[in-house]
């Protein structure tokens, strides 16, 4: 197994995939404890490969998820 570090995960994406998360979440396709694990997964997939850019390309791709609530 490579020992290559995992390419960064660009902001938007991030946002991206939060977005839908909450969606199906908000939708009901979701129970609350399998929304909890996903969340959870992704998380530590950010941990694991970081998000690329500065910390206020970051907080620009998550303001709108936050306003949205």
């Amino acid at each position: 197994m490579s020992d290559a570090p995992l390419a960064s995960i660009a902001p938007a994406r991030a946002a991206q995939e939060l977005a839908k998360l909450s969606a199906a979440h908000k939708s009901g396709e979701l129970k609350a404890d399998e929304y909890e694990h996903r969340f959870s997964r992704m998380i530590q997939e950010l941990r694991d490969r970081q998000i690329s850019g500065t910390r206020a390309e970051i907080m620009a791709a998550l303001e709108p998820l936050r306003l949205d609530g």
